[in-house]
């Protein structure tokens, strides 16, 4: 039996500044809202429609912590998962700009505002990325602005160059 190719990751090289990145389409549903609610974030208007729609959100409102979740599953999904990543030191700033409401669709995407090589460790390249999330109406519910770190294609193919060839 033939041995299978390894797909090639993604790596630092593949998100220049300026590239945008898809994140595909997700479809809330009250499910996944009230299973999240009544884990992590308890409040009467992600926990009852009526308390929702008497609340500013005006219906059952994911949480904005569970917003965060569906958008790092979109992040994922979209490519993440297909990278050479080394994970990210945080955020730079997260807003949510509309309650996400059950039975909404979101899409979205991501843009690179800046990418360089680490000054401090050969073979990572440091990308910040910032994502977008509408509902179907065309509101932004969510901005995220974020670092993320990935190998370089010379870190993941072994051929960085020795410490001594460095200095």
């Amino acid at each position: 039996m033939p041995a299978r190719a390894k797909k090639q990751l993604l790596t630092f090289e593949d998100f220049p500044a300026g590239r945008v990145l898809d994140l595909g389409v997700k479809h809330v549903t009250e499910k996944e809202v009230l299973a999240f609610a009544w884990t992590y974030d308890p409040q009467p208007f992600h926990l009852d429609r009526l308390e929702g729609e008497r609340s500013i959100l005006g219906g059952l409102a994911a949480s904005g912590w569970h917003t965060c979740a569906m958008l790092m599953r979109m992040i994922f999904d979209a490519f993440i998962k297909d990278t050479a990543g080394e994970g990210s030191p945080g955020l730079e700033s997260l807003r949510w700009k509309r309650p996400v409401l059950v039975g909404d669709t979101l899409s979205g995407h991501g843009k690179v505002m800046e990418a360089r090589l680490s000054q401090s460790r050969p073979g990572m390249g440091i990308a910040r990325i910032v994502y977008e999330l509408h509902n179907q109406r065309g509101e932004t519910v969510i901005i995220w602005d974020c670092t993320h770190f990935f190998k370089t294609r010379a870190a993941v193919e072994g051929i960085l160059p020795s410490a001594a060839a460095r200095s």
